[in-house]
């Protein structure tokens, strides 16, 4: 008997991570603010040329893309102290005395 196979059609986009061309998708937003911010800071309050205000602008993208592009977790994890676990032995004595349902008095 010949066993016919039949493949199933799978969407290769399941699972991955939407983008606007090279970008990640979920960047835009805050690279438009980050956009905006300098623009305000630099070019509007300050005063200063274009030259800055986009080195500022592509600054502040680098950085935000660097700290949450593949989950911030991998950066920021690296800050989060760790427990400092120790083991010790000890006597157990107990609060309540079982039988009698009172408290068990201190040595």
């Amino acid at each position: 008997m010949e066993e016919k196979s039949k493949y199933r059609k799978v969407n290769a986009t399941l699972g991955k991570q939407a983008n606007i061309g090279p970008f990640p998708a979920d960047q835009l937003i805050p690279w438009a603010i980050i956009c905006g911010l300098s623009y305000y800071l630099i070019h509007g309050l300050f005063r200063l040329n274009w030259v800055w205000t986009c080195a500022v602008a592509a600054w502040g993208i680098a950085t935000w893309w660097i700290l949450t592009a593949n989950g911030s977790w991998r950066i920021l994890s690296k800050f989060v102290a760790t427990p400092s676990w120790t083991r010790i032995r000890c006597l157990y004595q107990p609060v309540i005395d079982s039988k009698k349902g009172s408290k068990v008095k201190k040595m």
